[in-house]
């Protein structure tokens, strides 16, 4: 399969070109930098640190997912608006994991799927989907006599708060009380608060060094606590649950998917 890798000069595009190369059943076809960027003009493989690929990388997105059968995205909100409709004309399958998407940006996705398979998830790796899934079980089970709080931490740089897997946990959380999440959510607190409302869904944001992240769901009663956390200690589970969730793209009809159609866990 030939996968293109957008951005592919930052943390998580080096990780992903070095994810395809190393990966059976797949190929680096192309890979793009910021226009500007030191990197444009040189091999992907070499930037990541695999060796020569063949693969230049350009500034000029168009060609690049035109040529490929699958690109993958972790960039910036508005690119990712650009490479969905790039995808959507060449009929390339498209993978997300951009995190701080505005409703346009997430109206993008919707328009995209109806031409392409769009897998699109705040966190690729299978830990973490397997994290949402334990939270909607027991948020169906413990009921609101349980009070959810999400904590999470993240590297000093990371730009939006809460994080979207943190935002993905509280939906999942959400789903299995069967309530609306937006009107649940409570992600600040500042001064006299008075006492917690019954069935908030809390957030509490750290930031500081290079955590990677880690992310913890807490129901907590009256007499007990029960914590679901995952912690990833490399930016590598997610390239490869991206890579895997772009092979698994072939074949697919045209939709919006996330990873857990990808693993099959979907009930």
């Amino acid at each position: 399969m030939k996968i293109a890798v957008v951005g592919c000069a930052g943390r998580m595009g080096r990780m992903l070109v070095s994810e395809v190369m190393s990966r059976e059943g797949c190929v680096l076809s192309g890979a793009t930098g910021r226009p500007g960027s030191d990197f444009i003009g040189m091999d992907a493989g070499v930037v990541a640190g695999k060796g020569e690929s063949g693969v230049i990388i350009t500034d000029d997105p168009a060609p690049v997912i035109a040529e490929a059968q699958a690109v993958i995205d972790f960039t910036s909100p508005d690119a990712t608006e650009e490479h969905l409709r790039l995808a959507a004309q060449a009929g390339c399958a498209f993978v997300g994991g951009t995190t701080g998407l505005n409703e346009t940006q997430k109206n993008a996705i919707n328009l995209a799927a109806r031409h392409v398979p769009v897998v699109f998830a705040a966190n690729m790796s299978v830990g973490v989907t397997l994290l949402g899934e334990l939270t909607r079980k027991v948020a169906k089970v413990l009921g609101d006599d349980y009070d959810i709080e999400i904590v999470e931490m993240h590297h000093r740089h990371k730009v939006d708060a809460p994080s979207g897997t943190a935002l993905l946990l509280g939906h999942a959380a959400a789903d299995g009380r069967g309530v609306d999440h937006d009107e649940k959510k409570q992600a600040v607190r500042d001064g006299h608060t008075g006492p917690r409302p019954r069935g908030e869904i809390g957030y509490a944001t750290l930031r500081g060094g290079d955590v990677v992240g880690e992310h913890t769901v807490i129901f907590a009663a009256e007499g007990e606590r029960i914590e679901l956390t995952h912690k990833a200690s490399a930016r590598q589970v997610f390239a490869a649950g991206a890579v895997r969730a772009a092979l698994w793209t072939k074949g697919q009809p045209a939709a919006v998917y996330d990873m857990t159609d990808v693993l099959g866990l979907k009930d």
